[in-house]
């Protein structure tokens, strides 16, 4: 039996709502540290008191009170009544103390000590709460965790931290050809977005072999790669539904027409197609927006530029548009069919909307990055 699109194609905003009806970010997990470089905070809880608690030294020398050495200078040294307390960086100030003069600004001649210079209050040192505040949080929630962070979370105490990752599992429909770079792109993508994705090919193309890798684990997000046509040998969408998905098959998107999306049971279901520009395709706007919404990621920050040349597009079609920086602009480079150059070449890409023809030349438009730096 060979499959079918419905009868009217679903917009790309109609399929977002049906995959996530119901769907909650998945629960905090707590990792250590050097695991948690590169995936998405989840509340951490806020700093009781302020870091550091007490005022430390960020130079080695001498502990002083600025207050006692107004005025010195090599010319008129200032004499100390006692000798001073010698601190290294790191070292807690003793009291009284508000600065750390450097060692060869102060001499000692016999049992006496004499300061060659005078400094502000605050030199040398890192007051108590500099570096952050009583009940503030080290890491924003929802935030991708860098080196930075965990530099701060180690430097203040923190030997683990919350994170959402969620559980994917990539399901490659085995090609005719054998090809598995699709299949493989999916996999490195979710990856790169915060997930713990894993994979597994099917032994063949049949409803069986299918529904048997689509069984085998529980995920937060299954994602099938190829067999979402309309071939004689593409099964796909019927082994979804063999195995309890309720799908929507057919969208209003391009590229990515014969992508499917759904749900077995409370575990949302994405069925991409298998050529390599359809797969990028339904990453951008479907399996994106769905790790966003698992990770509790912050939204996503668009790049406001004029388009450098106009962009076309067909009425009730979302298309996804490839475009390339060029001065100041955003260049369009593909549209509907999307290139391997093309791809390899994108900074960023924007969705046309089902409702618009397009975009004049000269309009500021809001693009999301493909080249995305976190740390």
């Amino acid at each position: 039996m060979t499959q079918r699109l419905a009868a009217a194609l679903t917009s790309l905003d109609a399929a977002l709502r049906f995959l996530l009806d119901g769907v909650t970010p998945v629960e905090p997990a707590n990792v250590s540290l050097a695991e948690a470089i590169g995936c998405f905070a989840a509340a951490t809880e806020p700093l009781r008191d302020a870091y550091p608690p007490f005022s430390v030294a960020v130079s080695d020398g001498w502990a002083l009170c600025a207050r006692d050495i107004v005025g010195a200078s090599s010319y008129s040294p200032v004499t100390l009544a006692s000798a001073p307390a010698w601190v290294e960086a790191g070292d807690r100030l003793p009291d009284r103390c508000d600065c750390v003069l450097d060692a060869d600004m102060a001499e000692q001649i016999g049992p006496m000590f004499q300061v060659l210079a005078e400094v502000v209050p605050g030199h040398g040192i890192r007051r108590a709460g500099d570096d952050i505040g009583a009940e503030r949080s080290i890491i924003v929630s929802g935030e991708r965790i860098r080196s930075l962070d965990v530099l701060a979370a180690r430097s203040t105490g923190f030997d683990s931290l919350q994170i959402r990752s969620p559980r994917v599992r990539v399901i490659d429909v085995t090609a005719n050809d054998g090809k598995t770079a699709s299949s493989r792109f999916v996999l490195d993508f979710a990856r790169s977005i915060g997930a713990q994705a894993t994979d597994v090919q099917t032994r063949g193309r049949d409803i069986a072999s299918i529904s048997a890798a689509i069984g085998e684990s529980a995920c937060d997000l299954l994602v099938t790669v190829g067999g979402t046509g309309l071939g004689r040998t593409d099964m796909a969408i019927e082994a979804l539904v063999a195995s309890g998905a309720t799908l929507i098959h057919g969208l209003a998107l391009q590229p990515g027409r014969t992508a499917a999306v759904g749900k077995i049971g409370t575990i949302p279901v994405i069925a991409a197609p298998g050529t390599p520009d359809q797969a990028l395709a339904v990453c951008l706007a479907l399996v994106q927006p769905a790790l966003d919404f698992l990770t509790g990621r912050a939204p996503r920050c668009e790049i406001i530029r004029p388009l450098a040349r106009k962009i076309s597009s067909a009425i009730g079609v979302t298309e996804v548009v490839l475009l390339e920086q060029s001065d100041e602009s955003w260049m369009p480079i593909a549209a509907g069919q999307l290139s391997l150059e093309a791809m390899t070449r994108s900074d960023a890409w924007i969705a046309v909307p089902g409702d618009s023809e397009g975009y004049a030349a000269g309009t500021k438009a809001g693009a999301l990055s493909l080249r995305e730096k976190w740390d």
